[in-house]
């Protein structure tokens, strides 16, 4: 039984590794839709690390699909207009909640801010409505 665990579990201390890097050594709150607007926005000596930070998550999605290509298979049931539009709600809500799931959920509730908290319930809970429309 545990092994349906250890792809997750492996890859949640991988994550929990790599953001207490980036705040320890570069003092930054590893959110990806702040690292990524900021690195559309470049400021000098600001740049060179946000494009790596994005790098590494594009070689990560590479790597794995070269390692485990079987995680990523597409098991959804939506046309591209959907997820289109999907992705750009999700790109409107990181605007609007000062945050994406990676700022609050992981790096924020960790530091135990409140308001990644209660930005951390919302998105659950909006996200487990919107999946229950969905279906």
């Amino acid at each position: 039984m545990m092994q349906n665990y250890w792809v997750p579990l492996l890859g949640g201390a991988i994550i929990g590794l790599a953001i207490s890097i980036l705040l320890f050594v570069n003092g930054r709150v590893a959110g990806v839709s702040g690292i990524v607007s900021g690195a559309l926005r470049p400021r000098a000596g600001d740049w060179a690390w946000r494009l790596a930070f994005i790098a590494g998550l594009i070689a990560g999605g590479f790597a794995l699909r070269t390692i485990y290509p079987e995680s990523l298979t597409n098991t959804l049931e939506m046309t591209y207009p959907k997820i289109i539009i999907a992705g750009l709600l999700v790109g409107f809500g990181t605007v609007l909640g000062s945050g994406c799931t990676s700022g609050h959920g992981i790096c924020g509730m960790s530091r135990l801010a409140p308001r990644s908290i209660i930005a951390t319930i919302v998105f659950m809970a909006f996200g487990i409505l919107a999946a229950t429309v969905m279906k």
